[in-house]
């Protein structure tokens, strides 16, 4: 892999069960201030984050639009994480009851059945009981506009030297950007190489500049990929069956799918990493 490539890669490193993506602002990618919110940002070297709240809600929920409904043989399960993309299809959830297929929308293959469907019900944390489903052929929904990569750090970005910024000078450029001692991440979007570091923007923008003429964007963070991983794995630990996705899909965050919040899993893990580094969705939402 080019240097190029490897390091466009490293924006989105974090491993997750599913690729999230979304645009990033410049106010959205400087770090934290601890000292101003007044919480942590990690927890303790030889502490865990915690126990994690396990919210159930307390009426009815459903499912944010479509998701993949599977019976392999033991009963139908309400796929709300990740799907595998093989025939059939592979995924597994929440049990449900009181659920049919019905005439339309459903698949078999063998011993497996499935199909896409909205589906409202009751959920005890373990088993959601269905008292409405809707096949994808019955629903009607927006079309949603696919999402972007990341944008560039700034929206200032200038050029210093335009026959300093061949393919050459990009991968020399990206690569000593990896070098740095404050390196965190690094990215390429609309011409533009962004980087963001730990430490000191303007001295790492000075020494970027002797290999790069073009656009540049250099901005500062307070987490590097190494410090999203080692937290992602802390939330896989602390959420457990909870948490169906989580990666990072901008720089100095990570996004978390859990099967439901209603509020208090967000509150928590801003008590636990500093608030806004972790973003908490629900796959499950009030019923309208």
């Amino acid at each position: 892999m080019s240097p190029t490539r490897a390091i466009a890669a490293l924006a989105l490193s974090v491993a997750a069960l599913s690729s999230l993506a979304a645009c990033s602002t410049e106010d959205e990618m400087k770090a934290v201030d601890p000292a101003a919110s007044g919480e942590p940002t990690s927890s303790a070297p030889d502490e865990g984050p915690g126990e994690a709240p396990d919210p159930v809600p307390d009426g009815e929920v459903g499912t944010n639009g479509l998701v993949t409904v599977l019976d392999s043989g033991s009963g139908p399960e309400l796929c709300l994480g990740a799907v595998a993309e093989s025939y059939p299809p592979q995924c597994g959830g929440p049990a449900l009851e009181g659920f049919d297929f019905g005439d339309v929308g459903a698949e078999t293959a063998g011993d497996v059945t499935w199909g896409q469907y909205a589906v409202t019900g009751t959920y005890d944390g373990t088993t959601f009981t269905v008292t409405d489903a809707i096949p994808a052929a019955l629903y009607d929904t927006m079309e949603t506009p696919a999402a972007g990569g990341l944008e560039p750090a700034c929206d200032d970005a200038t050029t210093t030297d335009a026959d300093k910024a061949t393919p050459e000078d990009m991968d020399a450029t990206l690569a000593a950007a990896s070098a740095l001692p404050t390196y965190a991440t690094a990215w390429l979007s609309n011409g533009t190489i962004s980087v963001a570091v730990t430490g000191d923007a303007e001295a790492a923008e000075a020494t970027l500049r002797e290999t790069w003429g073009g656009l540049l964007c250099v901005t500062t963070v307070e987490k590097t990929d190494a410090d999203l991983n080692a937290i992602n794995t802390e939330l896989q630990a602390a959420l457990g069956d909870r948490l169906l996705t989580s990666g990072s899909s901008r720089p100095d965050s990570l996004d978390a799918q859990v099967v439901y919040d209603d509020g208090s899993i967000q509150d928590w893990a801003d008590a636990t990493y500093g608030d806004g580094l972790v973003t908490v969705t629900s796959a499950l939402v009030p019923a309208s």
